[in-house]
């Protein structure tokens, strides 16, 4: 079972947008977009602050805290 380190796909699922609609908004593929959604890998930190720019949230929003 992958880490999940990452939120983006919470964070579309509650905002009611697509994956593709953010990989298009990024201008990656749907492939790479879903393996960010899914943890399989994870972006960088300048992506990481343009897809919280793009949706609108604070970036540490789209991380899974490392301490409860």
């Amino acid at each position: 079972m992958e880490e999940r380190i990452n939120r983006v796909k919470e964070i579309l699922v509650i905002q009611g947008k697509s994956q593709k609609w953010l990989a298009e908004m990024l201008q990656i593929s749907t492939t790479a977009m879903t393996a960010i959604c899914n943890n399989r890998s994870q972006p960088h930190l300048k992506d990481l602050r343009r897809i919280a720019e793009i949706l609108d949230v604070d970036v540490r929003e789209l991380l899974v805290p490392s301490k409860s």
